[in-house]
């Protein structure tokens, strides 16, 4: 039986980068006989230039029928003037929350040969290989009542509601679980327990789902440490799980770790395993059509999408050698250049990652 990807190029470099993504999921698909077929729909920008709507029926129809989801990247300032309602990045929420996309996987790996590009002493960084697990629809960020009102003495006051179920903290709490028997075994619960109520139900939660899995290591850190230890000593950790909020804050600093967020893949998987996999950078509208983005995060979301939402292990390792295999060929694209590394573009990046799979 076959499976369908949704092909969701979006704005500004997401379609060059997604080109050569697909490009390579073509090639695993046939080298593998992995019995996959794709599609592509309109999200972000550029669908609201066409339809009138960041996320279009159709292609929410699309994505809830898809076994797994390819975005590129949404935005831009063209559609900085639009009403809120109609923001290209209101398409991306919509789709997390319509899919139920709870758990958002942000790796932050630094491949050797780019230990120089962090902006940390290489002996603190080599061989880095975290993963953070985000709880992605709830927490802060979608908490009710929230607004902006006008006290009695007529000054204004911003207000938000921070706030999480226990079910909502349970299920995250076994998604970071599930994916450290994959790895080193071990779970930090990053909180702020000292002083949010919240997060003393989550650090308790925490606790009970942690006796499901004996053979997983748990431990729990405040996060003003969790942030101070990433930048101090980020290999002690293996898998961190954390809120909303926390999690968005503390996965873009563990990014920088890895010198660029250019290499960075992401994942994120309702209850069912179905996913929507994207690069971890913005449409970067200043370089779009310039062939010079690096196409390896999106790349590497081909990689996770297959091993998290696919189940083809074997392809999804090819494609993670491969990368490996062009950085060790001295290729680099503009961002993640160095001295004594040919610069090349997105297509000849991608050129370089298809020849590595058919060797």
């Amino acid at each position: 039986m076959s499976k369908n990807v949704l092909i969701l190029p979006g704005d500004g470099i997401g379609p060059e980068i997604v080109a050569q993504a697909v490009r390579v999921l073509d090639h695993v698909n046939d080298a593998f006989s992995l019995n996959l077929t794709h599609e592509s729909a309109l999200v972000g920008g550029s669908a609201y230039d066409e339809t009138g709507s960041p996320l279009p029926q159709e292609t929410l129809d699309k994505a809830k029928a898809a076994d797994a989801i390819l975005l590129g990247a949404v935005g831009g300032p063209k559609w900085d003037g639009l009403d809120m309602s109609v923001r290209p990045e209101k398409g991306l929420l919509g789709l997390r929350s319509n899919l139920e996309l709870f758990a958002n996987y942000r790796p932050a790996i630094l491949y050797p040969q780019l230990a120089e590009a962090s902006s940390l002493k290489p002996e603190i960084v080599a061989g880095l290989d975290i993963l953070i697990v985000r709880e992605l629809t709830g927490g802060i960020y979608f908490g009710q009542p929230r607004g902006i009102r006008t006290l009695e003495n007529g000054e204004r006051q911003g207000y938000n509601t921070y706030v999480y179920s226990e079910s909502e903290i349970r299920r995250i709490a076994h998604s970071a679980f599930e994916a450290a028997r994959q790895r080193g075994k071990r779970v930090c619960s990053i909180d702020k327990s000292n002083v949010l109520e919240v997060t003393v139900l989550w650090k308790e939660i925490m606790e009970e789902v942690a006796k499901e899995y004996p053979d997983v290591e748990l431990s729990h850190m405040l996060v003003d440490n969790a942030a101070m230890q990433l930048v101090k000593a980020p290999k002690q950790f293996d898998v961190m799980v954390t809120g909303n909020m926390f999690g968005d804050i503390l996965s873009d600093a563990a990014a920088m770790l890895t010198g660029s967020i250019g290499m960075l893949p992401s994942a994120s998987l309702n209850a069912k395993g179905q996913g929507m996999y994207e690069p971890c950078h913005g449409s970067a509208p200043d370089i779009a059509g310039q062939g010079v983005a690096n196409p390896l995060a999106t790349i590497l979301s081909v990689a996770m999408m297959l091993r998290y939402s696919l189940n083809e292990k074997p392809a999804a390792d090819a494609i993670e050698a491969a990368v490996s295999n062009v950085l060790d060929q001295g290729l680099r694209t503009g961002d993640i250049a160095s001295e004594g590394c040919t610069t090349v573009g997105t297509q000849a990046m991608g050129d370089a990652v298809l020849a590595a799979l058919s060797a």
